[in-house]
């Protein structure tokens, strides 16, 4: 799924602009992804007076934000950036990006302890081990639990297993949960067992629904492939909707269409108005994606 949202440039910024200190600014929603702008090898162009920046902004948003990775410094100049920002009420839960190269790995892992240690626990709710690595590693035509599936999760779990221990040598003042995100179709009960808890990305776009049925699709789909398949591990780890937005445009126009998905500004504010207002009603935990902080403010939904 990362791909082809890689393809559809313009479909990864489906969230709100803001101006700084927007009095019409509400905390709308549960959760927001957030990556920082330029935070990517080997450029690694991120600068922290735009993240401190971006900080202030989404603090008027949400209280939370998940992160995908600590390359290029990212990890510290997110909590940086909370501080210099007046330590704003941010939780963040930190990512660590695999491909199963264990020096990827390890080279993230430093990353997130050193900031750990710069900057303490106060704002970090999590450490997310991962994003769709299990379905790139099984592919498409591929499942959770065929022999890549099977072999992606023994991978992902020890590098959750290990990531725990270095917490634990660290005599942190608080644990710190421990998770994945993967997408909604490859959670498996065998998989939950192994997290503190579990992201699933649930994207209406790919569902081929009209967006006047996104919201509604968007709950069913985490419930049926998520939230009721980890229900049955022994540990009932805490879930969370990794991913969830709608396209406003594609760079290619052959697929600015999916069915009866069209990829529009109006489809975004529709699928805003329905889903963020009655995700936050039934208590659904949500990491609306992706966060562009230069779109209109007038897609604000302030329910």
């Amino acid at each position: 799924m990362y791909g082809t949202f890689k393809a559809l440039a313009s479909l990864l910024a489906v969230a709100v602009g803001v101006q700084a200190q927007e009095s019409s600014v509400t905390r709308s929603f549960y959760g927001m992804a957030y990556s920082p702008d330029g935070a990517l090898l080997p450029q690694c162009g991120a600068d922290q007076a735009s993240v401190t920046r971006d900080m202030g902004k989404l603090a008027q948003l949400t209280p939370r934000i998940r992160l995908y990775g600590a390359d290029c410094n990212q990890t510290e100049l997110v909590l940086e950036g909370i501080k210099q920002a007046g330590n704003v009420d941010l939780s963040v839960w930190l990512g660590i990006f695999i491909d199963g190269n264990d020096t990827v790995y390890e080279r993230q892992l430093n990353a997130v302890t050193t900031a750990i240690q710069k900057y303490g626990t106060e704002h970090i709710a999590g450490i997310t081990v991962g994003n769709e690595f299990l379905l790139l590693s099984y592919g498409d035509g591929g499942s959770a639990t065929d022999p890549k599936g099977v072999a992606a999760r023994t991978t992902l779990l020890n590098y959750i297993q290990k990531t725990n221990q270095t917490l634990k040598a660290m005599k942190l003042d608080k644990p710190i949960p421990l998770g994945t995100a993967d997408a909604g179709s490859a959670v498996t009960k065998e998989l939950c067992a192994g997290a503190d808890y579990v992201m699933a990305n649930v994207h209406p776009w790919f569902g081929h629904v009209p967006v006047e049925q996104s919201a509604g699709w968007t709950w069913q789909f985490f419930q049926d492939f998520d939230v009721n398949v980890c229900a049955q591990a022994p540990n009932k780890p805490v879930m969370y909707i990794a991913e969830t937005g709608w396209p406003t445009a594609s760079d290619n126009a052959s697929i600015t269409t999916n069915g009866p998905s069209k990829a529009s500004v109006q489809g975004l504010q529709t699928f805003m108005d329905s889903f963020v207002c009655q995700a936050n009603k039934n208590n659904t935990n949500y990491f609306f994606f992706e966060v562009c902080l230069s779109l209109s403010q007038q897609l604000l939904n302030t329910c």
